[in-house]
């Protein structure tokens, strides 16, 4: 794990927190192009928006896309802080993301669930993913928004 995507994890970080701030699962993602410059970001809007198209990453690689005005995002980096769904890293891979770096597993909808193997068509297209990342500031994040919403004492 090195210092960059430490660094790029913690604005991810900090737009997980703009969604718990607004009552969203604490999602935050953002999409680097190849010189380092922050070209996308986003963070969970599905219960403003009433729609499951507006997952952290999805805003994020939107984003992106307009602001190079284009849908490839070749040799583009997704951060995210918890691991992309089905949705989202077929997403990156048919916008050409090189690489994903994410934070906590997700072990309810992360891709890695995908036991049938259709994902690997999606997946090859990206070179490298990266787990890991400020794993424990991703999931405490996510324990204390359900703990909330639980009712629980955090």
């Amino acid at each position: 794990m090195n210092e960059r995507d430490q660094l790029f994890m913690q604005t991810a970080l900090k737009l997980a927190k703009k969604g718990l701030a607004e009552d969203e699962i604490p999602v935050g993602a953002l999409v680097v192009n190849k010189r380092g410059d922050i070209i996308g970001k986003g963070y969970n809007q599905v219960q403003e928006k009433y729609s499951q198209v507006y997952h952290a990453e999805m805003n994020a690689l939107m984003e992106a896309g307009q602001v190079q005005k284009d849908w490839r995002l070749e040799g583009c980096t997704l951060y995210v802080t918890l691991e992309p769904c089905m949705m989202c890293i077929s997403a990156c891979a048919l916008s050409r993301v090189e690489r994903v770096v994410y934070g906590a597993d997700s072990p309810l909808f992360g891709y890695h669930l995908d036991t049938e193997g259709v994902l690997q068509l999606y997946t090859k297209q990206i070179k490298n993913i990266t787990a890991g990342v400020c794993r424990d500031q991703s999931a405490e994040l996510l324990k204390a928004f359900f703990a909330k919403k639980r009712g629980d004492r955090v």
